[in-house]
């Protein structure tokens, strides 16, 4: 402003230089005026220094807050995806978006405050793969018939010295006939799929000790039974399954990545409803008929995870044990918070090769002999 007020007196000075009363008096007014801008900027920046000297060691404090709780976050949300088996590679490579949405997915999903007890089961499971010795020949304890050649009895094998009973013996070895030694002891023996079926009825939303429901243990038993599949390169189905006309089926085949999303889906489903054992197992033996058909793996595992018992037709149970015999499954049997159910005489008690009993919800040891033998 005093600029252009220096330049209008120029243009109106005379020849002799003498500059108009106005002009002369607009030029001493533009400079009183930026000498009272100039003070003014001079107690602004005076009391912005003196405010910033006030605040500074309230925003270090806050700095530091923020710093600590989004460090704790961090902590937590790795935990949390290690929880929910999410590697530290995955994450590294998940867009920041992807991840915040999972993450947000996984805070507020319907097992979200069991996280703990689901990482805990996952840990228990690695523990006792860790233990677990394969093929243990245990207690000889007599012969049975089969195609181990590991265990083949020394007369069967004295037939391949003698050139006209090698077929003989061949065709005894398709057909799972060989004389072999009989073993007793813990060994894993499973080929096939591995099915968990997870009751998914009203009862099941009960909590036992701790708070922990029992859909919240049979979930995360379930889920290390995932992992414990494909640890083992075998397939993975969970069945959820309530009253006869409600069941949900998820498949996790060996040779593909199991999408945490679709993890999530099956932990979180839950139908309501009665308790059938029919439709879930008769579903199950087809899936393992099925991979028989496809893959002639036999020998899969059927977990059963129920907090009730119901019972089963004689028909169905006689095409049931047909069934079983044809494919050579197993069927462990998981009660969970109900210690009536599976007591001798009931159906769930006749279904199961293997059964044990869960009251306490708080201990992931309850089921560890099952991760030793699947």
């Amino acid at each position: 402003t005093v600029g252009e007020a220096l330049r209008r007196a120029a243009a109106e000075a005379g020849e002799d230089g003498t500059v108009p009363a106005p002009a002369a008096d607009a030029v001493h007014r533009a400079i009183e005026a930026a000498g009272a801008a100039e003070a003014a900027a001079r107690r602004a920046a005076d009391g912005a220094a003196q405010a910033l000297a006030a605040a500074a060691p309230g925003l270090r404090t806050a700095a530091r807050d923020a710093a600590a709780t989004a460090a704790r976050a961090i902590r937590e949300e790795a935990a949390l995806m290690r929880a929910w088996g999410v590697a530290a590679g995955e994450l590294e490579r998940m867009p920041f978006g992807r991840r915040a949405l999972l993450a947000e997915r996984l805070r507020t999903g319907r097992l979200a405050e069991w996280a703990e007890l689901i990482g805990r089961f996952r840990q228990m499971a690695r523990g006792e793969r860790a233990r677990k010795v394969e093929n243990a020949t245990g207690e000889l304890v007599g012969v049975t018939l089969g195609d181990d050649l590991s265990r083949v009895i020394p007369s069967e094998l004295a037939h391949l010295g003698v050139p006209e009973l090698r077929a003989v013996f061949a065709v005894r070895y398709a057909a799972g006939e060989l004389m072999l030694f009989d073993s007793r002891g813990e060994q894993s023996t499973g080929r096939g799929a591995v099915i968990a079926c997870v009751d998914t009825s009203h009862s099941m939303y009960e909590a036992g000790p701790g708070g922990i429901t029992r859909e919240a243990w049979s979930k995360a038993c379930a889920l290390a039974l995932l992992d414990q599949a494909r640890h083992s390169g075998r397939d993975f189905v969970g069945i959820l399954f309530s009253a006869a006309d409600r069941l949900q089926v998820f498949r996790f085949p060996a040779g593909e990545i199991a999408g945490i999303d679709r993890v999530l889906d099956f932990a979180e489903t839950f139908l309501g409803g009665g308790t059938s054992y029919q439709t879930p197992l008769s579903a199950a033996g087809d899936l393992l008929a099925e991979e028989f058909d496809d893959t002639a793996r036999g020998r899969g595992d059927i977990v059963m995870i129920t907090d009730d018992d119901c019972g089963v037709t004689e028909a169905w149970m006689r095409r049931w044990r047909e069934t079983k015999q044809r494919l050579g499954f197993r069927v462990f049997g998981v009660v969970v918070g109900a210690p009536r159910v599976g007591e001798a005489g009931s159906a769930l008690e006749a279904l199961c090769d293997n059964l044990r009993s869960v009251e306490d919800f708080t201990d992931v040891h309850a089921a560890s002999d099952l991760f030793r033998v699947i």
